[in-house]
């Protein structure tokens, strides 16, 4: 891997929630890990995932861990210890390596966690889990591509040959920490970030490509019109509707990298859509701080409250 984005994906470390973990005070869950289950294939490369599975109080309901810095995705960042609390409160948790860049763009990233939600709710039974309870977190790009999943899964495609493409990537509940939600307002209106800008040292996801069927190579988009097209179509805020999943983000307000105005900005949009919405925010801090895994209490509790049982739900409602 070329230096610079070695040093990106160091920098990212705390961002995919995969970096060294602070001191643990409570005693870390005992689970089941399979690695390397390989959930889809592309260009004859195998895409990839861990299952952490709960030994003792499996609750039947699966998260979805982005392992996202940068959009740069690498076996090696899976580091349980995280997650520990949602693997506590039983929850099996999903981590997903995706494409990577610099070698993949957003919207090819955003074809595998598509199909990685796919595969695990087709796989659903096999994994003990309810396929009508999953959600999803992750942190910077982990959040961004968490927001896209809840705002722009789809049923599927029914005419497809391979049964899981024919499956649902909805999600159930989006937890994550400050992702990016429009590129095209970046921070402040009319301001792109599309590789450009603040994020001026992450071209690569940025770098859009397009086949050209005469030439059947891939070639570069050039065209200022297709590139705005095609951030406005990766910017979650794009795809607001009412039945989006209850969402909650985590924001320091000093974030220089990724403006608390992302979080703010999809969340006014949300809730005015009629979805729960909650953002908490981390006074003084910027792109990650040093306690942030304890905060993901804060992300399991509001999978608590949104990925309960059908039943429990009704009666909750009570």
């Amino acid at each position: 891997m070329p230096r610079s984005f070695a040093s990106l994906a160091s920098m990212f470390a705390l961002c995919v929630l995969a970096g060294p973990a602070v001191a643990q005070t409570a005693e870390k869950p005992a689970f089941d890990r399979q690695t390397d289950v390989i959930y889809g294939r592309k260009f004859g490369t195998a895409l990839t995932m861990d299952v952490l599975t709960p030994k003792n109080n499996a609750n039947g309901a699966a998260v979805v861990w982005v392992i996202s810095g940068g959009w740069f995705s690498a076996h090696e960042a899976i580091n349980p210890d995280p997650v520990a609390e949602l693997l506590r409160r039983g929850y099996t948790v999903f981590a997903v390596v995706h494409g990577s860049q610099p070698k993949y763009t957003i919207p090819e990233v955003l074809e595998d966690m598509n199909r990685a939600v796919r595969f695990i709710r087709y796989h659903a039974a096999d994994y003990k889990i309810d396929p009508n309870r999953i959600g999803i977190t992750g942190g910077s790009a982990g959040g961004h591509l968490s927001l896209m999943q809840g705002t722009a899964g789809n049923m599927g495609n029914p005419a497809a040959r391979d049964p899981v493409d024919k499956t649902s990537s909805r999600v159930q509940a989006v937890a994550c920490f400050f992702p990016p939600t429009d590129f095209l307002n970046y921070g402040q209106k009319n301001h792109n970030a599309l590789g450009r800008g603040v994020l001026k040292d992450f071209r690569a996801p940025f770098d859009f490509e397009e086949y050209d069927r005469d030439l059947k190579r891939y070639k570069p988009v050039v065209d200022e019109a297709k590139i705005l097209a095609i951030g406005r179509a990766i910017s979650p805020v794009t795809h607001v509707s009412a039945d989006d999943p209850p969402t909650l983000i985590i924001h320091g307000d000093a974030d220089f990298l990724v403006p608390i105005q992302q979080a703010e900005e999809i969340l006014a949009k949300l809730k005015a859509a009629g979805v729960e919405t909650k953002l908490v925010v981390k006074k003084g801090a910027g792109h990650g701080w040093p306690d942030l895994f304890k905060d993901m209490s804060i992300i399991a509790d509001w999978f608590d409250a949104h990925l309960k049982p059908k039943e429990a739900a009704k009666a909750a409602a009570r």
